[in-house]
Order: C-alpha cells, then structure tokens, then sequence
C-alpha cells in the first residue's frame, strides 16, 4: 500500500488538520469530525448539513461555506458519521429557522441521520431531511437498500445551499432538494479498485482488460463487469443508462463528468467531448457543465456522469455565488 499517510487510524484526523490550515474560514474538529463555516449560525437562516464516510473529498467537507453546507460530518474511510458528530453539526449551525439534513441513500447514513433528527427535535431544533438516490446503476447494493447517492449530491447541496442563501424557508428548501435529487440521475465506471487504508488491499480485483459499468462510489459491484472500452463507448453506455431511466430528449441539462479520484483530469475531458457530442445527438442541450474530481472514491481509476434535468430556476440557483474548497464562482 503506497498512500501519502502517517497511519491508517490517523487518516481522517489528519486531513480535517490539513484542511483546517489551508482554509481557516472553517471551524475544524479533526477529533470529533466536523467541518463549520466559521459565521455560523447565522439567525434566521435555514441550515445545510450533510455528510458521509471519509474518501469522497471533495465531497462533504470541502463544500461547506457561503452558497452551500453550513456544515459536514466526515465518518471514517467509508464509514457513516455517527449520531454524536451530527447532532453537534446540526446544533453548531442551527441559527433558528431549521436544518435540512442532505443525505445520501446508504443504509448507516440514512439510520445515523434519523437519530440525530430525533435527538435535534429534544433539543427543539426543526429538522427535515432529504434522501439523494441518483445512481441508476442497481436498485440494491452492498451498502444500501434502493438505489445509491451518488453524484447528484453535490447538484443538491448546490442548489438548496444557494436557495437557502437567499433566506428561504425550511420547506422551499427542502423542496428544491427533492426537487433536484428527482430530476438528477448517476451512473459511474471503474478502471482500477482502491484501497482503504485500514485495509491495506484493493476493495477488488479487476483483470487488465475488464472494467466495472456501474460501481457504486465505495467500490460496490455494478451491473456487470465487461472488457475495457474507449471514453467513448465508456461515455455512450453510462449515458445510455441515465436516458434510459430518465429520457434526456427535449431538455436541458446540467452535466457534471466527475474522475473517481485516480483518473486524470486530461481524461475526464476526453469523457466530456464525448459525453456532449452524446447529449447534443440525441436531443438535449447542455447548459451547464462541470468537468473534475468532485464526488471520489480514494485513488479509483474511472469516471461518474451525473445529469440534471434543469429548470431556469434551478439553473439560476446553480449559477448563484458560492465559496467553498471545493467551488467556487461569483464572490
């Protein structure tokens, strides 16, 4: 196992330090696994908190601030944050207007983040929470019951993030969160396994000549595994997927092509050449576009297409300022 860490155990601990240096407008508690925007709370503001296992970074963490989370709960390397360090997020950006809780459809995370909502309403907090489940790969996985979140996440923690902004209500931003998650599809494809660092083995084991359509972002199977192909049957098949599931013809479209966390950038817009002439082909126009490593899986080689089905006002709201790590635009 070659990983730029100290040890394993300390793996989490020591990027949430990291992070905390290299961006103080956050509030870091490397211990106890939250990440704050350094104003909250803020009176009167509707609060975002969302979170999961540690190896998706950018993903949670590196969205908090201005225009999206007011805070995240970073679990261990694929593990689901616990009761404790969401019910603290929750309590830390709770500026009286309620909290929405964005959560990924994994089973530990949906359970997790019900107990804090119930531990929230003790404390007289207003919580409604949010299920993303955009993948279309599998309707049941490893890690969860129904279909996986996975990519549309980071469309849904943009646009309520920047709704709330805008001093909405507890409801319309949950409304608008519901919203996205139902208008957004995923499908993802795996090169290469990675490697937990308390595992010290590849979560699997690929041939040189196979490629996995459909993984899920902790290494979960997909659909199939098949041999490897060019960007552009790789694009043609994850795009055929999400059209499949949710006809792409007539609309537009937000589209985000995201590295898995091993895949180089120089990659990703190849997939993305091919992911436009796919969509412009088959009737939908890309008005919004978003081309990086923003959803990973660690160092796994491969590449996510996620697409929103887009509104003007959903498009507005994606184009509202935001400040956080991981994006930025508009400030």
């Amino acid at each position: 196992m070659r990983k730029l860490i100290n040890a394993p155990a300390d793996v989490v601990s020591d990027a949430l330090r990291g992070l905390a240096a290299a961006h103080p407008e956050l509030t870091v508690d490397p211990r106890n696994g939250t990440v704050v925007r350094a104003d909250a709370p803020r009176a009167g503001k509707v609060a975002l908190v969302s979170g999961g296992g540690s190896g998706h970074e950018p993903l949670h963490a590196g969205f908090v601030g201005h225009g999206m989370l007011d805070a995240a709960c970073c679990g261990e390397v694929f593990t689901s944050p616990v009761p404790d360090q969401i019910i603290a997020a929750t309590m830390a950006v709770n500026g009286g207007a309620g909290v929405l809780h964005l959560v990924k459809n994994y089973t530990g995370d949906v359970m997790n983040f019900q107990l804090a909502a119930e531990l929230a309403e003790d404390e007289e907090i207003e919580v409604t929470s949010v299920v993303v489940d955009d993948d279309v790969a599998v309707e049941e996985s490893t890690f969860t019951a129904g279909r996986r979140g996975t990519g549309g996440t980071l469309f849904a923690e943009k646009i309520a993030g920047a709704l709330a902004e805008e001093g909405a209500s507890l409801s319309a931003v949950a409304a608008v969160a519901r919203e996205v998650n139902e208008r957004s599809r995923s499908f993802g494809v795996a090169l290469s396994s990675c490697t937990v660092p308390a595992a010290g083995a590849p979560t699997f084991e690929l041939g040189e000549d196979e490629m996995e359509l459909g993984i899920g972002i902790h290494g979960e199977p997909g659909r199939e595994r098949v041999r490897i192909g060019t960007a552009t049957e790789i694009v043609d098949a994850s795009l055929s997927a999400i059209d499949a599931d949710m006809p792409l013809r007539g609309s537009e479209v937000l589209v985000l092509v995201n590295g898995m966390g091993g895949t180089p950038l120089i990659e990703q817009y190849i997939a993305y050449a091919a992911a436009a002439r796919w969509l412009e082909g088959h009737g939908a126009t890309v008005v919004r576009r978003l081309v990086g490593p923003y959803v990973t899986s660690l160092e796994m080689a491969g590449c996510m297409i996620s697409v929103c089905r887009v509104t003007p006002e959903l498009t507005r709201l994606w184009d509202a300022p935001v400040e956080t790590p991981g994006l930025r635009w508009g400030r």
